[in-house]
């Protein structure tokens, strides 16, 4: 089983860059320019790939005002699914556009389907992969027929139990996925940053061989930085062109300008991850000099035996290392020495009397 993904010819693992992938989710706000909008803001704030979610609201539930269908608990209190299913859900016949456009800037589109008629008809646009949100991880039969495609997966872990996401990592693994990322997730919109439990990422991908990342709902750029210092290789974060305009994800989506400062710190902090190292840095050469070490600090006539008070550890770092500070000690200079002077062994002679 292979331990890294490849999406569009970019490989995505412990040995690669992260992969940042920006969630248009609701927030094209039924329009089709607004979409594209999005895909550019996407591109130009570094991510490397656009997210959609394939459903309708008819796939998704019934339309029902039963009791069991108002929304309780979330940032959508008191909503009826379905009717804040039709006001989200991203019109199929645009996505082999959006899909377009994405490959022109240079951007992987991909999305999430709800059904297995979302799955047939990005099948048949030709997505380079799939994603499997929180909510979906428990429909094996989803699960089984997304991994028949043969396309890389990418499923949040939301809300799961560790039995579960082992059923459903083998239920894709059985129907034939041939790479598999694994998303740390709070299913909370927003999510606070106590509720993200972060150690989990690398603990997923041990327990389960697979890439790890995060997909994240909390406020702010702060969480998903964290994630990659945790050895999160997959960001997933909300974009919205603006959260002035009011949606159903806008509140907690990033602006453009947020998700470029987002990329711009992942991208630092994985230059600064580097490796297991031991060895100086380049620039750490030049400070080198300034560690400490042995020097005359008061003038010294020969003869005279070496002390706590004409010999200090001081920096720079000219002289003697400091380990060889008692091995001086009592020992008798063999010449005048200046103030200032870099201790060296030839000032050393035999033992005071």
């Amino acid at each position: 089983m292979s331990v890294f993904l490849n999406i569009n010819n970019r490989k995505i693992g412990i040995d690669y860059p992260v992969y940042i992938i920006a969630e248009m989710s609701a927030n094209h706000n039924q329009d089709f320019d607004q979409a594209v909008r999005i895909i550019e803001a996407a591109k130009e704030a570094g991510a490397d790939a656009i997210k959609l979610q394939t459903y309708t609201a008819d796939t998704l539930t019934i339309n029902s005002d039963k009791e069991w269908f108002r929304i309780k608990g979330t940032a959508w209190q008191g909503r009826n699914l379905y009717d804040l299913y039709q006001e989200a859900y991203t019109p199929w016949e645009w996505q082999p556009r959006l899909l377009e456009a994405a490959k022109q800037m240079g951007l992987a589109c991909f999305s999430t389907p709800f059904d297995a008629s979302a799955i047939d008809f990005l099948e048949s646009i030709k997505v380079p992969a799939h994603k499997v949100a929180s909510f979906e991880l428990v429909d094996l039969p989803l699960l089984k027929k997304i991994g028949a495609t043969g396309k890389p997966v990418i499923m949040s872990t939301g809300m799961a139990t560790l039995a579960e996401i082992d059923e459903a990592v083998r239920t894709l693994r059985e129907a034939g996925c041939p790479g598999l990322a694994l998303l740390k997730c709070t299913s909370a919109y927003p999510a606070s940053p106590e509720a993200m439990n972060l150690r989990t990422i690398p603990h997923l991908a041990e327990a389960f061989g697979v890439v790890a990342g995060l997909s994240d709902h909390t406020l702010g750029i702060a969480v998903p930085v964290a994630a990659v210092a945790l050895g999160a290789k997959i960001i997933e974060k909300h974009l919205t062109l603006s959260r002035a305009e009011a949606g159903p994800d806008s509140g907690f989506s990033l602006e453009p300008t947020e998700f470029k400062a987002m990329v711009a710190a992942v991208r630092e902090v994985e230059q600064a991850l580097g490796a297991v190292c031991y060895t100086l840095s380049k620039e750490e050469e030049a400070s080198r000099v300034f560690r400490r070490s042995l020097f005359v600090v008061r003038n010294v006539q020969a003869g005279e035996p070496f002390t706590s008070d004409n010999v200090r550890s001081i920096r720079p770092g000219h002289g003697l290392p400091p380990r060889c500070f008692d091995l001086v000690l009592g020992r008798r200079a063999t010449r005048d020495i200046a103030r200032g002077t870099p201790f060296k062994w030839e000032f050393v002679g035999e033992v005071g009397g």
